[in-house]
């Protein structure tokens, strides 16, 4: 007599494949939206339900490639990937905002002097209680110690014009500096770099780049190639293997 066999519980086609055993990674999605959603009403469930839906939105939209993290820069301030921010606030000496005005007036706001500091992005300077006191603001790459230390050594100068209208300004050579700086440093409470990896070394080279490429470009235009080709790919090699002093 032939035995029976009870098909009923097996799944068809089971006999072409292995059966999955595992969770069903569709989940993995799922689970972790339910853990954006539960940490969105941790911090906003006070706010309207349209901000929870953009907020929620703007969460699992972000570019992992783009690397961007909010943490530490040293001693104070935030970074995200490659980038830092500082911002300061500080008393001024009776005239000083005046004194500063003449000196931005006087040089237009443009501080070419500054950019031997191959990580300074920016500087910002805001008068505010009735010019009584100043909030000092840069975005720099990498961490703070070495950015205080670029100041001390490439624009002590410069730094020391601008730093002497603020009441206790030690000077920048003075060892007690940093601990000043640190003093009258607030760290920002939220700090968003849209292209967290490229710095200002970065920004200059890929700029060169760019107009190495364009001449090159323009001198083999309506050319023939077989003869021009070489000697343009030559003199655009040749000026990317030379690096520029703001290259370091």
């Amino acid at each position: 007599m032939a035995q029976k066999h009870d098909t009923k519980d097996k799944p068809e086609g089971a006999n072409a494949g292995p059966v999955q055993t595992g969770p069903d990674p569709r989940l993995e999605d799922e689970s972790r939206l339910a853990e954006i959603r539960r940490k969105i009403e941790e911090v906003a469930s006070d706010a309207p339900q349209l901000a929870k839906i953009a907020l929620e939105a703007m969460v699992r939209r972000h570019n992992p490639e783009l690397k961007g993290t909010s943490q530490t820069a040293g001693r104070a301030g935030r970074q995200s990937g490659n980038v830092s921010e500082l911002t300061a606030f500080a008393t001024l000496k009776p005239g000083g905002a005046e004194r500063l005005r003449r000196i931005f007036n006087l040089t237009n706001g443009n501080f070419d002097g500054a950019q031997r500091v191959s990580t300074l992005h920016d500087m910002r300077f805001v008068f505010f209680d009735n010019d009584t006191k100043i909030l000092f603001a840069t975005t720099y790459d990498g961490d703070w110690d070495a950015y205080i230390n670029d100041f001390a050594t490439k624009i002590p100068e410069l730094m020391d014009l601008l730093f002497q209208s603020v009441e206790g300004w030690p000077g920048i050579a003075d060892p007690s500096v940093k601990d000043f700086i640190a003093r009258h440093q607030i760290d920002a409470a939220g700090w968003f770099v849209a292209n967290p990896q490229v710095t200002v070394v970065d920004v200059r080279r890929l700029q060169r780049m760019e107009k190495a490429v364009n001449e090159m470009m323009d001198e083999v235009a309506g050319t023939d190639l077989d003869n021009s080709g070489p000697k343009a790919l030559k003199a655009f090699l040749d000026k990317m293997s030379q690096p520029e002093g703001v290259d370091y």
